[in-house]
C-alpha cells in the first residue's frame, strides 16, 4: 500500500519543462490579447510607446506592441458635445450623442451690458474633438478651460452692446462673432477642438421690476412693428391704385391732345384747300363760302322762330317769324 501511494505522488509531480510550457502559453495569450485593440467608428485612438506619443489611428481593428509597451487611448472625435451656460440644466440636440451637465450658477449668466444694464444670458456651445493628441496632452483642465474661455468671450461681446440690441437684433451677430473668437483662442491654446455652433438660449433682465419694465418695452416694440407693417400694407395698397389712376388720366390727356392736334391739322388742311380754290377763282369761291355760311346761320337760327334779314347797307330789315314754315308752304 505504501509503495503504491509513493508511486502516485511521483506520477503527478510537475516537471520544470511542463511549467515552462505553461508559462509560455500564458505569455503567448497575454501577448496576443495585448497586441490588438478596437477603435469605434466615432473614435480615433492615440497610441503611446513608453509613454511618448507614437501615432494616431482610425476606426477598426488595430495592432500595438504587447506587454504595455504601447498604450492606446480612444477619443470620440465624431461626437458633438454640448456644454450649457447659465441654465443649470443639460441641453441636447438632434445630432448630439454626448451631453455634458452644466455646473454654472447665476453669477455665470449675469453680465453687464454696454449701457450699464444687467442682463442674464443663457447659451450653449457645441464642439467636436478634432485632434485627439492635442486634446489629451496640450491642456490639463480641458472642460474648465472651455467654460472660462466661452464665458470670457460672451461677457466681452455683451459688454460692448446696449441691452436692447442684445435682446433683439444683435443676437445672431453675437453668436457668429463669439464662435470665431472662441475658435481662435482654442487654436492658440492647442485644445484640438472644433466649435460647431454657439447658440444664445435666453436673454432676459433680472427678475423683478426691471424684467417687468423690459417686457413692457418689448410689447411696445412689437406694437410699433405691427403699426409699421400695417402702414406698409396700406402704402402698398394705395400707391398702386393712385399710380393706376394717374396713368389713366395721363392716357386720357394724351388721347385728348392727339384728338385736338388731329382736328387742328384737319382744319388747316381744309383751310389750305379752300385757300387754294379761292386763289384759283375768287368770285366763285367767295359766293360759295357766302352761301354755305348763310345756310349754316339759317339752319342754326331756324329753330328760334324769329329771323331778321337786313340788307347789306343796313338801311332796312325784313323780319321772318317762321322761315321754315314759309319755305314749306312755297313747296
Amino acid at each position: 500500500m505504501n509503495n503504491t501511494g509513493t508511486s502516485s505522488r511521483k506520477d503527478f509531480r510537475l516537471s520544470p519543462k511542463l511549467i515552462l510550457v505553461a508559462i509560455g502559453v500564458i505569455l503567448l495569450i497575454t501577448m496576443v490579447m495585448s497586441s490588438f485593440f478596437v477603435v469605434d467608428q466615432t473614435e480615433q485612438a492615440v497610441v503611446l510607446r513608453f509613454g511618448k506619443l507614437n501615432r494616431t489611428v482610425g476606426p477598426g481593428l488595430q495592432t500595438k506592441l504587447p506587454f504595455g509597451i504601447d498604450r492606446n487611448y480612444n477619443i470620440a472625435t465624431q461626437v458633438v458635445q454640448t456644454m450649457t451656460f447659465g441654465g443649470g440644466s443639460s441641453v441636447s440636440n438632434y445630432n448630439t450623442l454626448f451631453t455634458q451637465q452644466s455646473t454654472s450658477s447665476d453669477s455665470e449668466s449675469r453680465m453687464l451690458t454696454g449701457d450699464l444694464n444687467i442682463v442674464d444670458v443663457e447659451w450653449i456651445i457645441q464642439y467636436r474633438i478634432e485632434d485627439p493628441a492635442k486634446w489629451l496632452f496640450k491642456v490639463q483642465e480641458r472642460d474648465r478651460t472651455i467654460r472660462d474661455i466661452s464665458q470670457s468671450v460672451i461677457n466681452q461681446l455683451v459688454g460692448d452692446l446696449p441691452i436692447l440690441a442684445i435682446m433683439s437684433g444683435e443676437r445672431t451677430a453675437i453668436e457668429v462673432e463669439s464662435q470665431q473668437r472662441m475658435q481662435a483662442i482654442f487654436d492658440s491654446y492647442g485644445l484640438g477642438v472644433k466649435i460647431v455652433t454657439v447658440k444664445l438660449q435666453n436673454i432676459v433682465p433680472p427678475k423683478g421690476e426691471v424684467q417687468d419694465a423690459f417686457e413692457d418695452v418689448n410689447k411696445a416694440i412689437q406694437d410699433m412693428n405691427r403699426y409699421i407693417n400695417e402702414g406698409k400694407q396700406s402704402y402698398n395698397k394705395e400707391i398702386p391704385r393712385a399710380q393706376g389712376e394717374a396713368s389713366q388720366l395721363i392716357q386720357i390727356a394724351e388721347g385728348y391732345a392727339s384728338e385736338r392736334v388731329n382736328n387742328a391739322q384737319g382744319d388747316v388742311a381744309r383751310f389750305d384747300s379752300v385757300r387754294a380754290a379761292y386763289a384759283t377763282s375768287k368770285d366763285i369761291t367767295a359766293r360759295r363760302l357766302y352761301i354755305e355760311t348763310m345756310e349754316e346761320l339759317l339752319a342754326n337760327t331756324a329753330g328760334s322762330g324769329a329771323i331778321t334779314i337786313i340788307d347789306k347797307k343796313l338801311e332796312n330789315f325784313l323780319p321772318f317769324t317762321d322761315l321754315g314754315a314759309v319755305k314749306g308752304a312755297v313747296k
